[in-house]
């Protein structure tokens, strides 16, 4: 399902991530832990499509078996849009829309037609107990209400990957373990791929699998 091979970043001549690679199988929930700055968000950057890695050392990308790195811009563009979502530490929610039409939008930027994607939105409404505050505004919602609202748009187009980058590092503890469970959830139900970022001790023993990243690269 992910498959990535030399993946090196620099920054104003300092290497953050140096020849990382890593393999995930479909179905596995991937937890990225370390101290701040050891590159864990860069890294999820590139593994997400959202930022590209350093060429030198021929790095190899490839989600879902397609190749990414050799993807046009535009081509690359769609297969984010529908192939892949992502939680941001903060929820990223549009001010001026209300709870279902930040869910919308990736599909109507996808280009399905209205009524398929009100559908969905009102379904993923409903499963992540969300059908009550629809039609409110980010400012009227808890932070916990906000940030299910953020998976709900993630998984609007229904992406065979999901990343998160501190999903529950701006949750009070109840709000944040009801968020950790709901990942397990929609992978049992939905067989969705994730790689998380995350801080959060229990979160990350909860995950398949925890790779611990120090000065860009992995710890033996």
């Amino acid at each position: 399902m992910i498959s990535a091979n030399n993946i090196s970043k620099t920054f104003n001549g300092k290497k953050v991530l140096d020849n990382v690679s890593i393999e995930v199988k479909k179905g596995e929930i991937i937890s990225i832990v370390g101290p701040s700055g050891a590159g864990k968000t860069t890294l999820l950057h590139i593994l997400s499509t959202l930022d590209k890695p350093d060429l030198e050392n021929h790095p190899n990308l490839i989600l879902n078996d397609t190749e990414i790195i050799k993807l046009s811009d535009n081509k690359l563009s769609n297969f984010r849009n529908t192939e892949i979502g992502f939680i941001f530490q903060f929820h990223e929610l549009l001010p001026e829309f209300s709870a279902i039409e930040n869910i919308c939008l990736p599909g109507m930027i996808k280009g399905d037609s209205n009524s398929k994607i009100i559908k969905r939105a009102e379904k993923l409404l409903k499963s992540l107990n969300l059908s009550h505050v629809k039609n409110q505004n980010p400012n009227e919602l808890s932070g916990g209400e906000q940030q299910r609202v953020a998976v709900a748009r993630a998984l609007i187009n229904e992406p065979k990957i999901l990343f998160a980058d501190e999903p529950s590092g701006n949750l009070d503890s109840k709000s944040a373990d009801e968020l950790h469970k709901l990942f397990f959830e929609l992978r049992d139900d939905l067989n969705i791929t994730m790689i998380l970022v995350t801080h959060n001790k229990e979160l990350a023993d909860m995950t398949d699998r925890k790779l611990n990243l120090i000065d860009g690269k992995w710890a033996n």
